[in-house]
């Protein structure tokens, strides 16, 4: 487009919503279709990828070439090892990336992308299995793949229907099937998914334990069952978690005392100066396992409408302290 072009564009709001519009329903409308094409072919091409003992490499030109990185960042984070090598760097080097047990997974809407059918001897000689993913079950590039995957749309959401719009939408989808085919078959779990994403939210739900976040040692807020009143406040404020446990000489935990707790004796005009910790404490206190994930701890919490809870060991002796604060710190909540 021409600057005097782009000077002299206007919007026509109408105009606008009704092409996208139009193009939401091509496009779903291209996904739908690929229905039809889910069956044996869909079967073998799964089989391939799950029975290899190397990676599924992605190729792809131009906008297949966008599509084949995200189909390989999918398939590598949902337990299929994936990676993509760009079709024109193959011929000059890249191919030694592919390696004995891998499978390649081809994607070209019109099955002709020369960088790609100019590799195909090369893959026969390697014996590597090809999955096509094209538009044309005729094309070069369906006839000498191992298995033909059918992407093929009536029309693209371009109006000049030369944009790839649909035809993407739909290798997108396709690869989206096959990554959630593979997963199921491989049992992968949300654990999984955590370990491949550590810095993202799933990840630290899954992957951080009460351990990780506690306090521990002398942070941890602990009175014995005589100790005075007056103590127990000093070990209260001393240790800024809003309650403190009262224990045995075996550091087993007796009962808890939290602000709450001061609030509302203070409300019963309680005398305090007089008690010790035994008498206010509040017996058998929520408390979790060290070893327990932090996101049990914060549903804990939730559940019995607390905002700090006391942690065992192995033994069930005191071992450590949380608060709300600090999963809040930790992006566990």
């Amino acid at each position: 487009m021409t600057s005097q072009q782009t000077q002299s564009a206007s919007l026509d709001a109408a105009q606008a919503i009704r092409l996208a519009r139009d193009t939401l329903d091509i496009e779903a409308a291209a996904v739908t279709g690929l229905k039809q094409h889910i069956g044996d072919a869909f079967v073998r091409a799964a089989t391939l990828m799950l029975g290899m003992r190397g990676r599924v490499v992605v190729m792809g030109m131009g906008k297949s070439g966008h599509i084949g990185r995200k189909i390989a960042a999918t398939l590598a984070s949902t337990g299929t090892p994936a990676m993509f090598v760009h079709p024109a760097e193959a011929s000059h080097g890249d191919l030694g990336m592919i390696t004995p047990g891998d499978l390649v997974l081809a994607i070209s809407n019109s099955g002709e992308s020369e960088e790609l059918t100019a590799i195909l001897p090369v893959l026969k000689r390697m014996g590597t299995p090809l999955v096509a993913m094209t538009g044309k079950a005729e094309s070069t590039l369906a006839r000498h793949a191992s298995v033909f995957l059918d992407c093929g749309v009536e029309k693209e959401a371009c109006p000049l229907n030369l944009a790839p719009t649909a035809s993407t939408t739909a290798q997108l989808a396709m690869g989206d099937a096959l990554a959630v085919v593979l997963l199921d078959a491989r049992g992968f779990k949300a654990e999984d998914f955590a370990r491949s994403h550590p810095g993202g939210a799933l990840g630290r739900k899954l992957l951080t334990h009460v351990t990780d976040v506690m306090r521990s040692g002398d942070d941890v807020p602990k009175v014995g069952p005589n100790a005075s009143f007056s103590e127990l406040m000093r070990e209260m404020s001393a240790k800024g978690l809003g309650a403190t446990a009262i224990v045995d000489e075996d550091a087993r935990v007796l009962g808890i005392f939290t602000d709450g707790d001061l609030r509302r004796l203070v409300e019963k005009g309680v005398d305090l100066r007089s008690t010790v910790a035994q008498q206010v404490m509040h017996p058998r206190p929520s408390t979790v396992a060290q070893d327990a994930l932090a996101v049990e701890a914060a549903e804990l919490m939730e559940h019995r409408c607390i905002t700090s809870v006391l942690v065992l060991d192995a033994q069930g002796r005191l071992c450590g302290a949380l608060n709300s604060n600090d999963l809040m710190r930790a992006k566990v909540i």
